[in-house]
């Protein structure tokens, strides 16, 4: 499965992004080998970030989304989506091994 994590920097000893729809980037995860960054153009702007973002993770195949903080809105976008989340804190190398 596929596992996009919420990040403040590009690399696996990131922070998890407190931000879910507005992290600057997303690490995408296929048995815990690092396969993609993707840059977050939803995190500066208008409303909506977290529904956008859905979408393209479910785009990009994602079966799961960890993030810190998730709000509902993106929780239900998700959802629709059939992606599972998970709210956890820390560095991203301790979480993915």
């Amino acid at each position: 499965m596929k596992i996009s994590v919420a990040s403040l920097g590009k690399k696996i000893d990131s922070e998890i992004s407190p931000q879910a729809g507005r992290a600057p980037y997303y690490l995408i995860f296929n048995d815990n080998e690092l396969i993609e960054t993707w840059k977050n153009v939803f995190a500066q702007g208008g409303g909506g970030a977290g529904l956008a973002v859905a979408k393209v993770m479910s785009d990009k195949g994602v079966g799961k989304v960890i993030v810190a903080n998730l709000g509902d809105k993106m929780k239900v976008a998700l959802q629709e989506k059939n992606i599972e989340f998970e709210e956890k804190q820390g560095l991203i190398k301790d979480i993915i091994s």
